[in-house]
């Protein structure tokens, strides 16, 4: 029997500019970059990532920035938005420091529960941070930030799923593990076992539904982890034998991966644990140089110069 859905691997998202994207994730969430590599499908551009410490399964929110892209528009068969966790008593401190940082934010108040914080990063892409009882220890990063390690983002407390019905994706959703816990409305939660990082995934019936467009601030993907390869096979029969259409296993560096849309129209990955972002740069120096992978090595040189320059600004936490 396959290895239990414990929860998101990470959610791949689009954004405009490279520079602006890196410093809203590093400098206003106080996320490390975790890695810097080009997207493998389009080496003109960059694929960043940023997450915990040590780019933990759970923590990895990456982005596609292509400078050029336009906005997008959420729609049916999108995630709707990106919910991070953090600990209960930590709503009011976020609040107040997105609101000293420029960022507009609406506390909208109780959700199954819990009270969420809903926000735009500066594509337009929704996040949301929920106080979490089951918020976990923290991982920040190693880097200077003016959060509070106790205020920390842990990772991912889920994310929601545009839908324009509830049947077809809640199937998947069962089969690969998780089972609905909650019902608010046109919100519907599933939920899998234990305690891990995303596990929460809603989903949130449109009364009217209409499609949206790809483009800056849209979601382009959510990942759910595999403990390993062996599993991912055993999960790839599975979802193959439930009629949907998965790929084969692509090799994404730092982990392996096999793609499926829901019937919704989400784009659904299965991510591996291993081999991890240390696999080709210490957990010290995670971020600082261009990693590309061993056959796009020889273009190196073109590569990094059809890439816009960035800065990382990286102080030791405790050095001003």
């Amino acid at each position: 029997m396959a290895k239990p859905i414990v929860g998101l691997h990470h959610v791949t998202a689009i954004a405009s500019d490279p520079q602006r994207n890196l410093d809203f994730y590093t400098e206003i969430l106080g996320l490390r970059f975790v890695k810097r590599t080009i997207n493998f499908d389009d080496p003109g551009s960059y694929h960043f990532y940023f997450g915990d410490d040590a780019g933990s399964p759970g923590t990895i929110l990456t982005f596609f920035p292509w400078p050029n892209a336009s906005r997008g528009s959420i729609g049916v068969g999108e995630t709707a938005a990106t919910a991070f966790s953090v600990p209960l008593e930590s709503i009011l401190f976020w609040e107040q420091h997105l609101l000293a940082s420029g960022v507009p934010v609406e506390h909208t108040g109780k959700r199954f529960n819990e009270d969420v914080l809903a926000f735009a990063d500066p594509d337009g892409m929704r996040l949301e941070i929920v106080g979490h009882a089951e918020a976990g220890p923290a991982n920040p990063s190693r880097f200077a930030t003016n959060i509070p390690a106790a205020h920390a983002i842990r990772g991912f407390f889920g994310v929601t799923l545009a839908e324009a019905a509830y049947d077809r994706t809640a199937r998947v959703l069962e089969v690969m593990g998780l089972r609905k816990v909650a019902e608010q409305g046109n919100r519907f939660r599933f939920l899998s076992d234990g305690a891990a990082l995303g596990n929460h995934i809603d989903i949130l019936v449109a009364a009217n539904p209409t499609y949206g467009r790809m483009g800056a601030g849209s979601v382009h993907h959510i990942a759910f982890r595999n403990d390993d390869d062996a599993s991912q096979l055993e999960w790839q029969e599975i979802l193959s034998n439930e009629g949907l259409s998965v790929t084969p296993v692509q090799d994404r560096t730092y982990f392996h991966s096999i793609y499926f849309r829901e019937p919704g129209g989400v784009l659904f990955e299965m991510a591996t644990n291993p081999p991890g972002f240390a696999l080709d740069e210490s957990i010290e120096t995670l971020g600082e140089a261009l990693k590309l992978p061993e056959w796009l090595e020889p273009k190196r040189s073109l590569i990094e110069a059809r890439l816009p320059t960035i800065q990382l600004h990286k102080v030791p936490a405790g050095v001003e």
